[in-house]
């Protein structure tokens, strides 16, 4: 599995973002009978992995978000482009950070956003907010 992030970028507050996660090697059977995720995650200077929201690449109504930023951002996936998005709205500047894009199998389910259950990782692509 492959994953590349993009589409992060300078922002003012109050602005919005869509981060892009564009993956390669997942099977079929991935998207409808194994239960893999993609999950975004964030890493601020000085502090630990984050992890910011995730869906599950079988179900639409699986998806997962930090209380941080429920209500500002979403997440959605194109299967058939085989790439999740996060739209991230109102964005703060405590939003600034280097936001990567994982992949867990079946056992995500157990901490949807805990960066350990993830097994593959794309590059990071920076989002900073600031005016």
């Amino acid at each position: 599995v492959q994953l590349q992030a993009s589409g992060g970028g300078l922002v003012q507050p109050g602005g919005s973002l869509r981060l892009s996660c564009a993956a390669s090697g997942f099977t079929s059977n991935d998207y409808t009978s194994n239960d893999y995720a993609i999950g975004w995650f964030r890493q601020a200077p000085g502090k630990e992995r984050e992890g910011v929201s995730c869906i599950s690449l079988r179900s639409d109504s699986n998806t997962f978000y930090a209380d941080s930023v429920k209500g500002r951002f979403t997440i959605s996936r194109d299967n058939a482009k085989n790439t999740v998005y996060l739209q991230m709205n109102n964005l703060k500047p405590e939003d600034t950070a280097v936001y990567y894009c994982a992949s867990a199998g079946p056992h995500y389910g157990l901490n949807p956003l805990g960066a350990v259950y993830y097994d593959y990782w794309g590059q990071g692509t920076q989002v900073t907010v600031s005016s």
